[in-house]
């Protein structure tokens, strides 16, 4: 079997570029994309984006010190994940799975948007976000992430619908348990990277975010997406402003 990916741009966050690629100066405008990916045996979706208080309180939902680091004036009032699936006439509340890449407020922060889904993450990210001093160090909220959501752990690769055309694939590094999503369409294979690989720079160059939990483990996880970009498979990179103006988006599939 294989499954369509629609692309939703769930507005765009303003930072630093120096956070995002070492050596570089100025900043940055970030689309914050969301994926539904429709599969016969259900709906997922891969990352939810922001909750719309980052919109008009951010330093109230995530402290003064981190919401100084953004800016939200491009996060606007229809960008939050579950109106853009009301835009494409899907309803957000007959979602199976959302996958999260991981649990950064602009990945998981719209996880209440989305409310009969069971949340696919791996074991060791929701183990680190349960403790309250590794959190506090990896940037984790625990107002994006705890809503009562049934909660798979899974440990490594996970085949989401049993047939291998969907299945996460852990990239570890840029937090304790980052995954990516590796996505069999008719088309052919695509992975989105989420955090793994910000730019294809990041790729190409091997110049790393600022703020990386484990730069060993990160510089083997694009060495890993490199092999599977090698094998054929066409990457979507997590926040690449230049990658993502050609990324065609919902309803529209991306192949």
């Amino acid at each position: 079997m294989s499954a369509k990916i629609y692309a939703m741009t769930c507005g765009r966050l303003v930072g630093r570029l120096k956070d995002m690629i070492e050596g570089e100066d100025g900043q940055v405008a970030l689309p914050i994309p969301s994926y539904l990916i429709e599969h016969p045996k259900g709906r997922a979706v891969f990352d939810t984006g922001m909750h719309p208080q980052c919109r008009t309180d951010a330093a109230g939902r995530m402290g003064a010190s981190v919401a100084r680091i953004f800016g939200f004036e491009q996060y606007g009032p229809e960008d939050d994940v579950k109106s853009r699936l009301e835009s494409i006439d899907r309803d957000p509340g007959r979602v199976d799975f959302i996958v999260n890449s991981h649990l950064h407020f602009d990945h998981a922060g719209g996880n209440e948007l989305v409310p009969n889904a069971t949340v696919v993450v791996q074991k060791r990210e929701w183990q680190a976000a349960q403790d309250p001093e590794l959190a506090a160090k990896v940037g984790f909220f625990r107002a994006d992430f705890d809503h009562g959501h049934p909660v798979r752990q899974v440990d490594g690769e996970h085949d989401l619908f049993g047939d291998g055309s969907v299945v996460c694939i852990p990239t570890y590094g840029h937090t304790p348990g980052h995954q990516s999503l590796k996505v069999r369409t008719e088309a052919g294979e695509i992975v989105i990277t989420g955090d793994a690989c910000y730019f294809c720079r990041t790729l190409r160059e091997r110049r790393l975010p600022r703020f990386v939990y484990d730069r060993e483990q990160m510089l083997a996880s694009l060495d890993r997406l490199e092999a599977l970009e090698r094998g054929g498979a066409r990457l979507f990179f997590g926040h690449d402003p230049e990658f993502w103006k050609d990324v065609p988006q919902a309803p529209v599939p991306v192949f």
